[in-house]
């Protein structure tokens, strides 16, 4: 049986040479696999076009400064991606400290530019399509290829009305934020995303450059344990740009977007408020 297809024991074995000896689902088409030597491995498979080559790229990419904890990418091909397996732990205030100040050094990592990437073009924010091409201009950058594409896709679908829609048309034309160099992003950063352990650990990254706030105003959209900590670790150890607070909603804009196409209007009015906060803002 080819790794292709839809077992991750043969996939493992063939991936690896290591020999399987148990399977358990972890979540869909994500398994943890035991092996003969007493290893145990994450398998992860994914089907569409250069999702696996995009995860792949951005677990090497974050792993690089040696910053963040990320999983140790064991193999893969282009639908399978296998990984160490981590360990999974109660959240704790020394954890979140250490994962504050490890994304600021990962941000200090710094891109080429924002929207730069060192994987595919077409690239993948969980389930949606995210392009990935390389801008000097944030707000841009920011504009076309981070809220453009999802909103006129939800405006297309009627998941959000024409009321709404001019609100974010507005707050796109008044776009400002203080300039900063192209950061090193996860790129999908909501509590999820995070494992928790002796340390955090970053996992199903949509990497690419942007603006540092972005990954901690999506950090805070969904909730995480010690945020508070996790903040004040950051800004401590590289300090924010004055008003980043304000400029949470304008940072968020994109997951909600992202989360009304993929889930539906539920998410609009959430999307639209943070628009209309990030005006007041």
């Amino acid at each position: 049986m080819g790794a292709g297809q839809l077992n991750p024991a043969a996939a493992v074995a063939e991936l690896t040479g290591m020999t399987p000896t148990g399977v358990h689902a972890l979540a869909d088409h994500v398994f943890e696999v035991d092996t003969d030597d007493g290893d145990l491995v994450v398998a992860k498979f994914d089907p569409r076009p250069g999702a696996i080559a995009a995860e792949v790229a951005g677990l090497l990419w974050l792993a690089e400064p040696g910053a963040v904890a990320v999983p140790e990418v064991r193999a893969h091909d282009d639908r399978w991606l296998v990984m160490g397996q981590v360990e999974p732990a109660a959240p704790s205030i020394v954890a979140a400290e250490h994962l504050g100040r490890g994304l600021a050094d990962l941000h200090a990592a710094g891109a080429e530019a924002f929207g730069a990437t060192t994987g595919p073009e077409q690239a993948w924010v969980g389930l949606a399509p995210m392009r990935c091409v390389p801008s000097d201009d944030w707000a841009h950058w920011y504009v076309a290829d981070r809220i453009e594409p999802y909103l006129r896709n939800a405006a297309d679908r009627q998941l959000i009305d024409r009321d709404g829609v001019a609100v974010i048309e507005t707050l796109c034309r008044r776009i400002e934020v203080p300039a900063e160099p192209p950061a090193r992003l996860h790129g999908d950063l909501w509590s999820g995303n995070v494992v928790w352990s002796r340390q955090a650990w970053l996992i199903d990254p949509a990497a690419h450059g942007g603006h540092r706030e972005t990954d901690l105003a999506m950090l805070a959209l969904f909730g995480c344990p010690h945020l508070d900590r996790v903040i004040a670790a950051y800004d401590e150890h590289r300090p924010l740009a004055d008003g980043w607070a304000a400029r949470v909603p304008l940072h968020q804009l994109f997951p909600l977007l992202v989360h009304t196409v993929l889930f539906g209007s539920g998410y609009a009015r959430q999307t639209v408020a943070a628009a209309r906060a990030a005006l007041r803002g």
